[in-house]
């Protein structure tokens, strides 16, 4: 196994070379807007998952992924030329899910600040459910003891 800190310099320099790669252009027309957010790599280098997005439609994601899947072999060629290892690592291309999750996470938001704003307003009509203050007082200790006073002394 190698060393961790390898393992993450391998991966850096491999989405370097990936991310200069698709600026420079693929040859293939299916390429949208693609964008590496992350590449990993194993404990033995031997194998790479690159995560990407791509901005645009359903169908322009799925090309997307038809054209990288086609030039995988040739980006490999192109990550073996420019690393100093061994073996060049496998590429696997795997889509990053960031902007659905980040738009779920919108919608979570967006619902939480909505009940909290019914919360507040329920809050700001509330009454207490018993009395307003249901502890004793000494001012109601006071007048029990003035009562005692002004009754007729038994004798």
């Amino acid at each position: 196994m190698a060393d961790p800190q390898r393992a993450r310099k391998l991966a850096d320099r491999i989405k370097e070379i990936v991310a200069k790669r698709l600026d420079k252009g693929l040859r293939d027309p299916r390429l949208g807007f693609v964008t590496i957010t992350d590449v990993r790599v194993t404990g033995d280098l031997q194998h790479a998952s690159i995560f990407y997005t791509v901005y645009g439609t359903d169908e322009e994601r799925r090309d997307s992924a038809l054209a990288l899947k086609a030039a995988t072999g040739m980006l490999r060629s192109e990550v073996g030329r420019n690393i100093t290892a061994r073996l060049t690592p496998t590429l696997e291309f795997i889509a990053d899910a960031i902007p659905e999750n980040a738009e779920h996470i919108e919608e979570l938001l967006r619902e939480a600040r909505q009940r909290d704003a019914e919360t507040s307003t329920l809050a700001a009509s509330a009454q207490y459910a018993g009395d307003p203050d249901p502890y004793l007082t000494p001012r109601e200790a006071e007048e029990r003891d003035e009562d005692d006073r002004d009754a007729p002394a038994a004798s």
